[in-house]
């Protein structure tokens, strides 16, 4: 069984993997004509890159080794464009899987620190399937005519930052 500091260089891999998923998904909307939807999964792709260097700083200040991990290549076609939102939300729920059994494998081996560092995870989680279930459900209802989609994301929009409230600052910097 892999200790914490293993599973946490593991889990670099998976946010680097969700960031080029989401750039995948945001060239394919890019490609449809549809900016709202692409600049969406561009800043989604940025805070999936920043979180996975809040882990390599997490692990650098913790000194732990750290593996920066090549990822496969992700998903570039899609169906239709309701698929890309679906492909996301399972990706969510994936993530938040993984950050679940970290706090858990963090508590089974005592690091309170690695814990209390991964609650932050655990709330960030939360928020993204709520939102991604919403987009979801609203590129479902729009599938018909993206452009009402569209029109949704520039009213909920509201200038988002690609670095969230509380999120320690990402080594490197935020883009």
């Amino acid at each position: 069984m892999a200790g914490f500091g293993e599973a946490l260089n593991g889990q670099i891999a998976y946010e680097f993997a969700a960031s080029q998923q989401y750039v995948a998904i945001a060239v394919y909307y890019d490609s449809e004509t549809l900016p709202e939807l692409a600049a969406h999964f561009y800043r989604q792709a940025i805070e999936e890159r920043n979180h996975a260097m809040m882990i390599v700083q997490y692990l650098l200040d913790a000194d732990e080794e750290v593996a920066i991990p090549g990822v496969e290549a992700p998903q570039t076609s899609f169906g239709d464009p309701v698929a890309p939102v679906a492909l996301a939300l399972a990706q969510e729920k994936r993530v938040t899987e993984q950050i679940v059994e970290l706090v858990k494998l963090a508590r089974e081996e005592g690091d309170l620190v690695g814990e209390q560092f991964l609650h932050w995870f655990l709330q960030e989680q939360r928020e993204e399937v709520a939102s991604m279930t919403e987009l979801l459900a609203v590129v479902e209802r729009g599938r018909d005519n993206l452009l009402h989609v569209e029109e949704y994301l520039a009213r909920s929009a509201g200038g988002e930052s690609p670095l969230e409230a509380g999120a320690p600052p990402a080594a490197g910097g935020a883009l």
